[in-house]
């Protein structure tokens, strides 16, 4: 769960207000590393998990 987490705050861009400007895709990110953690495969059409969305600050 720590690592959905850290993917979604890291792919999530925020606008001047702060507000967000790409949630969905934020969550696909990651559901798809959940769907990879449960499967052991990517789903078709999603690119990998890169290094620096897993990063944990």
């Amino acid at each position: 769960m720590e690592t959905c987490v850290a993917i979604f705050a890291n792919v999530l861009e925020l606008d001047e207000q702060g507000e967000p400007v790409n949630e969905k895709y934020a969550e696909r990110r990651a559901a798809t590393y959940l769907y990879a953690y449960c499967t052991g495969k990517l789903p078709r059409g999603e690119p990998d998990i890169e290094p620096w969305e897993c990063k944990l600050y």
